[in-house]
């Protein structure tokens, strides 16, 4: 499974956490839950491919998360692209580095939502 490889946190990253923020719904969601169930079941159930050119796949869990604030932000793919490029709590929220020069685009996100629903995998059938 060709994935891209996850970059560490890098100066800007750490600059940002620096500052004083305010408990937000998405900083309470991240905090609460245990993503690392949620996301072994995800890369069992999905196998991501490179793209048309070659280019590695985003991790599932980052695009999980691409496609959790889409819904509780009411977004397009082409809107949640352009938060993942300017809005901090997205950015965070999805796992990304301030100095990843590169974010999920619409096709990928679209792609994605996409190959869950064709595997069945939003159902409770889950259980195997």
């Amino acid at each position: 499974m060709a994935e891209r490889a996850k970059k560490a946190p890098g100066i800007a990253d750490y600059r940002v956490s620096l500052r004083k923020r305010k408990v937000t719904f998405l900083y309470e969601i991240d905090r609460i839950i245990d993503w690392k169930p949620l996301e072994r079941l995800l890369n069992k159930r999905l196998k991501r491919q490179p793209d048309a050119v070659g280019n590695p796949a985003y991790p599932t869990m980052l695009i999980f998360k691409v496609l959790l604030l889409q819904r509780w932000y009411n977004l397009s793919d082409e809107a949640v692209e352009e938060g993942l490029i300017d809005r901090l709590s997205f950015v965070r929220f999805a796992g990304l580095s301030l100095d990843d020069e590169q974010v999920p685009d619409a096709t990928t996100i679209y792609r994605f939502r996409n190959s869950v629903l064709e595997k069945n995998s939003t159902s409770a059938c889950w259980t195997s």
